[in-house]
């Protein structure tokens, strides 16, 4: 039963942060399709995520539900928007003006979670004084000055890998709240110094590939009459699989 909490709220687990985006995406759904107000086993059912886990997960911001009511479902959305800092206007900046910077800053993604680019850098004589998507491309020796100048909160890093580390350092130095990694470099930094997100792409993709392959493995031992590993592809014991 959802109820509202007057308990201290305890410290969060990096698996609760985690699911906040998701709940925040099933919000906003909600919100669009006119839904006033959800239980939590009614979210339960959509996010496939326990309603005791949904609970425990809000009362660790202070519950928002109400007994007998459920969650008022805009006024969580406000709160869970609230808490990822969504409309708190952070300035972004990326690095690295290549196909993967260029992608990104076209994308809506930003602006829709209230973070504003405000300048690309890039070392290539051939990027640095174009624009895209509005948004100017410097060259890199001017990043201290532009984020001493301006106000910065997140760097992106689009970067060649070999640039990741000195590129981080130099953001870590300049003090910018967080870095957004994408290059498959793992940066570590004390969270008390830096807020960091790697993002693996490549691990996201292969995590599909295993799978796609689980299920072709799962569907050709059911048709297998005998069951005989040896017809099967992915045999851990062939050298070649």
């Amino acid at each position: 039963m959802d109820f509202e909490e007057n308990e201290k709220p305890v410290a969060v687990s990096p698996a609760v942060v985690k699911r906040l985006p998701r709940y925040y995406r099933y919000l906003r759904e909600l919100i669009a399709q006119g839904r006033t107000r959800i239980s939590s086993g009614e979210l339960s059912a959509l996010m496939n995520v326990t309603a005791s886990q949904i609970r425990q997960d809000l009362n660790c911001f202070g519950g928002f539900g109400q007994q007998g009511y459920g969650y008022n479902v805009s006024y969580l959305f406000a709160k869970i928007s609230e808490i990822l800092g969504v409309g708190a206007g952070f300035h972004a900046i990326i690095i690295g003006a290549g196909d993967l910077g260029r992608a990104l800053v076209h994308l809506s993604m930003f602006e829709k979670r209230g973070v504003d680019i405000v300048a690309m850098f890039d070392t290539g004589e051939g990027m640095v004084g174009k624009q895209f998507a509005g948004v100017d491309v410097l060259p890199l020796e001017e990043l201290e000055t532009f984020c001493t100048g301006q106000k910065v909160d997140i760097g992106v890093i689009t970067c060649p890998k070999e640039q990741v580390r000195p590129i981080a350092e130099r953001l870590v130095r300049i003090g910018i709240g967080g870095l957004w990694n994408y290059m498959g470099v793992e940066l570590k930094y004390d969270p008390r110094e830096i807020a960091v997100e790697n993002v693996h792409l490549g691990d996201s993709l292969m995590i599909l590939n295993y799978k796609i392959a689980s299920r072709k493995h799962a569907r050709q031992e059911e048709l297998s009459p005998d069951g005989d590993p040896d017809t099967n592809p992915l045999d851990e014991n062939d050298p070649d699989a």
